[in-house]
């Protein structure tokens, strides 16, 4: 009877056990679902999807986790697989990353530095930096987003016309935290552009600005992530 119990008792312990939650299971989870086949972290992973080093940066844990949860509802037609992951998994994946904040690129460098002329530069930091996440190769556009006006990210392709480099330089490094609502009375935005004034130094933002100057509507790629 009392060996019995005994294992009873570790049958029940057993089935109370809690699935891995937090950072470092999300780390090794974003490593056994596939996610590096397409994502770059730092200098490891794919480049088919975008650049992640910076996604906690640049995304909410919200909209993290919707999209996660059901990448063609929120964006119709994406490429990124929707990998039917248990709510612990998602939960774990999402907390590793939010924790990504460019901590995983080398020690004393970026990856845009000696990138060439300022246009070159400007453009690896919207690679890299995950721009081109929300505004799309070429700055195109068409990303969606939650009650806004269209419900579309703004394209950048036209903001030679639109801005003086002055007045971009400004707004790339205050960003739009809080994007005006379309419904004052529906919810919030879940994509917002982030004050990158924090994060980028002021010749990088003017790289970044002088490499959005020179974008033109014809010229902008039509295939995108």
């Amino acid at each position: 009877m009392k060996r019995s119990g005994l294992l009873l008792a570790a049958v029940l312990s057993a089935c109370n056990l809690q699935p891995p939650a937090g950072p470092v299971a999300g780390k090794a989870y974003f490593s056994q679902v596939g996610c590096a086949t397409c994502h770059r972290i730092g200098a490891e992973g794919g480049v088919t999807g975008p650049d992640l080093t910076l996604v906690g940066f640049r995304h909410s844990a919200a909209w993290l986790d919707r999209w996660i949860s059901n990448p063609e509802a929120w964006k119709p037609g994406t490429v990124m697989p929707n990998k039917q992951l248990s709510p612990a998994a998602r939960a774990a994946i999402v907390s590793y990353l939010v924790t990504l904040q460019g901590q995983d690129w080398p020690k004393g460098g970026r990856p845009w530095d000696g990138a060439g002329d300022a246009v070159a530069r400007g453009r690896q930091i919207f690679l890299r930096a995950g721009c081109v996440a929300c505004h799309g190769r070429g700055g195109i556009g068409g990303y969606p987003n939650n009650n806004v006006a269209g419900a579309k990210i703004p394209a950048l392709s036209n903001v030679v016309n639109t801005y003086s480099k002055a007045e971009l330089i400004a707004k790339i490094k205050r960003g739009v935290p809080a994007p005006v609502k379309a419904d004052p009375n529906g919810p919030d935005p879940l994509v917002f552009m982030p004050s990158w004034g924090r994060f980028l130094d002021d010749a990088e933002v003017e790289d970044v600005a002088s490499y959005l100057l020179t974008l033109k509507p014809d010229e902008a790629q039509k295939t995108d992530w």
